[in-house]
């Protein structure tokens, strides 16, 4: 029987940076991939976030998948089992934006998505005739995807259950590795399927781990009155479009929707205008945010320092804006170039990428590039003061304040987040 070794791979560098989020929620790459494999193998899937690879055990097949940060990290893991004449497969966001640099790492790589050429694959290697690569050149059917193999799910991440509805953003923001990755389409499962996984985890808090579960707002609407009957509750993240649509809300919050992840990004209108994302108007956010918690829906708020448009004074003018609103949560990141987006071709071509150390393209710790209104250590400075600030006992109870909306649990999160912000910082 074949031994397949899969590797959610996360550097140590990664880890120690994810460890101020508190919630870190399981990935799924691997265990839905875990799930298409043949009968006859042998399956072990090793998450980096929650345990230790054994460097001994007796594989047949090692698989990698991985982001930016951790390219290194997994190129690294990969001489290892290769050194051992152990042939190693490896996919993922990094891989499908840098084929080429991939393929040095590696005996095979998958640029894309991997269904079907996945299978094709397994079969080849078992009768030892298998290519280099693999790249998906069209979009994979998402129907009859099998469930993805629960016991695999390893990590602690105060969630019962990880699945996906639908893949892809029909946006196409300058920043963002999706548009890139899945080229502008939205992709979807069919609902009776999404809600027979959804229904198929015990317990009651689900995770979907959607690009934009509002990418097709009809298709959204009747995902939810598909899964209303299993009375769970759930979170996922969207575009701002959700905020504008009463009707989804409301099917949102009847179905279980307790909290959206909305990529506000920033409130700055010219900051916006100059990714892509103009979409956004800046206008709107109070009232959006108002319309969502007046259905019973926390905001978790996805915001990016570090724009061309960014000054110094961006920091305090955000933080006031998040609590004058009431936001529950936020999630502040550095922006980042990533390679392959439109983003990082703009900056490379005006000379302002300042490294290509992938390890430090992780967007709380590291500034890659030259920004133009403030220095490199003023836009770190400003990001570490929102999140001390935000997360602050005082700010906390002024947003919780606003709006009592779900404060039994964004009250102990917000409280986690503070004390290891704190301690990160000690």
């Amino acid at each position: 029987m074949p031994k397949l070794l899969l590797i959610t791979a996360s550097s140590p560098e990664i880890r120690r940076v994810r460890r101020v989020r508190v919630l870190n929620f399981q990935q799924i790459t691997m265990p839905y991939l875990a799930s298409r494999v043949p009968q006859g193998w042998e399956v072990v899937h090793v998450d980096e976030e929650a345990e230790e690879i054994d460097w001994t055990i007796d594989a047949d097949l090692v698989g990698i998948t991985f982001h930016t940060p951790s390219a290194f990290h997994a190129y690294e893991i990969a001489g290892r089992f290769r050194s051992r004449g152990i042939c190693v497969v490896i996919g993922g966001p990094h891989v499908t934006l840098l084929p080429e640099e991939a393929a040095q790492y590696a005996d095979v790589i998958f640029i894309g998505e991997a269904e079907g050429l996945w299978e094709e694959f397994l079969k080849s290697f078992v009768a030892g005739s298998y290519l280099g690569s693999y790249r998906q050149t069209g979009a994979p059917c998402l129907e009859n995807v099998p469930h993805a193999r629960k016991e695999l799910f390893h990590r602690r991440d105060h969630s019962n259950g990880v699945l996906f509805a639908t893949r892809g953003c029909p946006r196409q923001c300058d920043f963002c590795t999706i548009s890139v990755m899945y080229r502008h389409t939205v992709r979807k499962r069919p609902i009776a399927e999404v809600a027979a996984e959804y229904a198929s985890f015990r317990g009651t808090v689900i995770i979907f781990w959607d690009d934009n579960i509002a990418g097709d707002m009809e298709y959204a609407k009747g995902l939810f009155r598909a899964i209303a009957p299993h009375r769970k509750w759930w979170s996922s993240q969207a575009s701002i479009h959700a905020g504008r649509d009463d009707d989804f809300l409301e099917a949102a919050a009847e179905s279980g929707c307790k909290q959206l992840f909305l990529g506000f990004e920033s409130i700055s209108q010219q900051s916006l205008a100059e990714v892509n994302k103009g979409f956004n108007r800046a206008e709107e956010y109070l009232p959006i945010i108002e319309r969502i918690h007046a259905h019973g829906i926390a905001v978790q708020a996805g915001i990016v320092f570090g724009f061309d448009h960014d000054t110094p004074e961006i920091f305090k003018d955000t933080i006031d804006f998040l609590e004058s609103a009431g936001v529950q949560n936020a999630t502040f990141n550095i922006l980042t170039p990533f390679p392959g987006t439109p983003l990082f071709q703009r900056m490379e071509a005006e000379g302002r990428i300042l490294t290509r150390d992938w390890r430090k393209y992780n967007s709380r710790d590291d500034v890659v590039y030259r920004p133009k209104r403030m220095s490199a250590a003023e836009l770190l400075g400003g990001f570490r003061y929102a999140n001390a600030r935000f997360y602050s006992l005082r700010s906390t109870a002024k947003r919780l304040s606003r709006s009592s909306v779900q404060w039994w649990w964004t009250l102990p999160l917000n409280l986690a987040y503070a004390y290891q912000w704190r301690r990160r910082r000690a």
